[in-house]
């Protein structure tokens, strides 16, 4: 594992190549582990056609305290991400990082979760997730939780949660970026998008904002998930995903809702990268399932193809545009 944290480390500190992910999340606390094992080597053996980096185990929390709405999926607890992360890497060889939500934490039981990660399941990257509601007080803010790893004796690679919608309503996402890294996080992941222009917005400031204080920007990773129904549709505006009117029309009016939230998403990428490519922001993709249809997942594998293309052609001009700057 020491061999694949260098790798991916590295990765992300080379702006001049991309890095591309895979979410999901741990089967059903119900699921028996024999189960669980055929689940991971199932999902691997969707995408082993394609290239990527890494995957991300998500942390699934309720949340039923950020929204009025009820929950379109009924929540169910699932097993330990780290448990499942530990799952993936064994059997894939990869990088994995790994989401843990902290808002049940207090220092001491951070710390444990912490050192078990480490020793017992071999989770060197992790995401952290503070409160999803500001009316749901946290036992263990973010910024402590961020120092619990930075002052372990293990070299956790620390990452964050960036909400493009957070920037469009407060505007104020860039600075959250620029102290979380002060706080320790050397990466960031997006929540999935369906608002271009929020995202627009959140990198071209933060950008700026780097630029002004003469600081690196840190590496940015861009999540989208394809949609095949109304119900996905639902789910993904009660997660906070802001969804503009003409978008949804257009998925839920179209012959294939699938298809056509693929063609946005991928436009979406498009116009996201013309926007910011003067400023040579580090990004990455991550692409998830918000469901386990099979459908949409194999919408999700596709969607990764057209996006990870994309990317690299905007990684290639940038490189074109670098080596014509030295030569002139």
């Amino acid at each position: 594992m020491q061999a694949q944290e260098s790798e991916l480390r590295t990765r992300y500190n080379d702006h001049t190549r991309g890095v591309y992910f895979i979410g999901t999340t741990p089967p059903k606390s119900n699921t028996p582990a024999e189960q669980v094992e055929t689940i991971a080597h199932k999902l691997l053996e969707r995408v082993s056609d394609i290239d990527f980096d890494g995957l991300i185990v998500y942390d699934i929390q309720d949340e039923g305290s950020r929204i009025s709405k009820p929950r379109p999926f009924p929540f169910k607890t699932t097993h330990d991400p780290r448990w499942y992360a530990s799952l993936l890497n064994k059997q894939s060889n990869r990088p994995v990082i790994t989401y843990k939500s902290v808002i049940q934490s207090n220092k001491e039981a951070f710390n444990d979760w912490a050192e078990d990660a480490w020793k017992n399941y071999n989770v060197k990257d992790v995401v952290l997730v503070g409160s999803p509601s500001k009316d749901m007080k946290a036992s263990l803010p973010l910024e402590k939780a961020y120092q619990t790893l930075v002052d372990s004796q293990h070299n956790f690679f620390i990452g964050g949660v960036t909400i493009a919608e957070r920037h469009a309503s407060k505007g104020d996402e860039h600075q959250r970026l620029i102290k979380k890294h002060q706080q320790g996080c050397n990466f960031f992941i997006s929540q999935a998008i369906y608002n271009p222009q929020a995202t627009i917005d959140l990198l071209t400031r933060y950008a700026i904002e780097c630029q002004k204080l003469a600081i690196k920007p840190q590496r940015i990773i861009l999540t989208f998930s394809p949609c095949g129904s109304e119900k996905t549709l639902e789910f993904i505006e009660w997660l906070g995903i802001s969804v503009p009117e003409a978008t949804r029309l257009r998925i839920l009016n179209a012959d294939s809702p699938l298809h056509e939230s693929i063609r946005i998403c991928s436009n979406s990428l498009q116009q996201i990268l013309d926007a910011v490519i003067s400023y040579d922001l580090p990004l990455g993709l991550n692409i998830e399932s918000l469901t386990n249809r099979k459908e949409e997942i194999d919408g999700s594998i596709l969607l990764y193809k057209l996006l990870r293309s994309k990317m690299d052609f905007y990684l290639a001009k940038q490189e074109l545009k670098m080596l014509t700057n030295k030569k002139a």
